[in-house]
């Protein structure tokens, strides 16, 4: 996998840019808090418990899971929810992928729409973040599937400063920052 710079710690990007599981849980915990902290969120989880593998996390007791999020500096701001989801998440990838997460996205040499419906299954992943991520598959790891910008939507588009996919180092971070900012105060003035 090509070197990704989410999180701003290199530690946690390397994990970001080796772990598939590690990636999608990272994009999971992107909600309600910032991306840096999202995205290294999964290096957390890996020190705490020695590692992101699903079928690990899958199993790991669910309360004792709940205070390795809490720990601090906490994993998520909401520790309980969030680590019950990213198990689930774990689940869902032992269960239906084999315990591969990139399975969702090279599996049967899928299409970018086949893509887009794997990744709207899963637990916590609804249309914005299953987008988000296919177009972060497809601007930084090389996913090549017919139509994938199309599925993407707006994320898709080349040049977009709108999403974690375009963050490529400290720069696209903060464009990408401005952009949902005026994008908040825009929906606000509407209200």
């Amino acid at each position: 996998m090509p070197e990704l710079h989410l999180s701003g710690d290199d530690a946690a990007d390397r994990l970001l840019s080796d772990d598939s599981f590690a990636l999608l849980t990272g994009m999971l915990l992107d909600q309600q808090i910032a991306m840096e902290v999202a995205f290294a969120g999964p290096a957390k989880i890996a020190e705490r418990v020695g590692s992101v593998d699903p079928d690990v996390l899958a199993g790991f007791d669910a309360e004792k899971l709940k205070a390795v999020f809490a720990e601090k500096p906490a994993v998520h701001r909401y520790p309980g929810s969030m680590a019950g989801r990213v198990q689930q998440l774990a689940q869902a990838v032992v269960d239906e992928w084999d315990g591969r997460a990139d399975a969702i996205w090279t599996s049967g040499s899928p299409d970018g729409r086949e893509v887009l419906r794997r990744l709207k299954a899963l637990p916590g992943f609804g249309d914005q973040k299953a987008r988000i991520f296919l177009a972060l598959l497809g601007k930084q790891l090389g996913f090549a599937g017919d139509g994938w910008r199309e599925a993407a939507g707006p994320y898709g588009e080349e040049g977009a400063r709108r999403s974690v996919a375009d963050i490529v180092d400290r720069a696209s971070l903060l464009e990408v920052r401005a952009t949902k900012q005026a994008a908040k105060a825009a929906a606000k003035a509407k209200k």
